[in-house]
């Protein structure tokens, strides 16, 4: 990559600082994007995007839709071990960091989203021939990191006006 990709994005500065969320499950060859509406009450699938695209994608999202949180699934083991597939998402969080120093990321505890997408699919009364679409687990999957930190945050707030 040329050095001139690496060009930090220029954010808007904002009084108020709540903006949409986005998430997303990254993958090798493709990445599910999921994004909240701009008051933060509902997650939902939006696209999948081919992985060398997601960077040229968040350059021109992030800024148009004021995008002020990124949540990307990080995979770990069942002992709470980075897995393997972590040598593909470090370096795109490294680069994410350069282009978007503004913007704060958060890694989320990616297990079983995968067999969450699906059986939400079934639930959903998706078809057999419509679950083997891979893009549309993967936005489902997005959307769920996305409800899952959603929901983590407002338990923390919850958990602060009780004290």
């Amino acid at each position: 990559m040329h050095p001139a990709e690496y060009r930090p994005v220029r954010m808007a500065q904002s009084r108020n600082r709540m903006g949409r969320a986005l998430a997303i499950d990254y993958g090798r060859k493709r990445c599910g994007v999921a994004v909240t509406d701009p008051v933060r009450i509902i997650a939902s699938p939006l696209l999948t995007v081919p992985s060398g695209e997601l960077e040229a994608f968040l350059r021109e999202y992030i800024p148009r839709e004021n995008v002020t949180d990124v949540i990307i699934g990080y995979p770990v083991t069942m002992n709470n071990q980075p897995s393997e597939s972590v040598k593909y998402i470090d370096p795109f969080i490294k680069r994410f960091r350069k282009i978007f120093p503004e913007i704060p990321l958060h890694l989320a505890d990616e297990r079983f989203t995968s067999q969450m997408a699906l059986q939400t699919m079934i639930e959903g009364g998706v078809s057999k021939s419509g679950r083997r679409d891979k893009g549309m687990a993967d936005r489902i999957s997005a959307a769920i990191i996305l409800q899952s930190w959603l929901t983590g945050r407002e338990n923390k707030k919850q958990e602060l006006k009780e004290r």
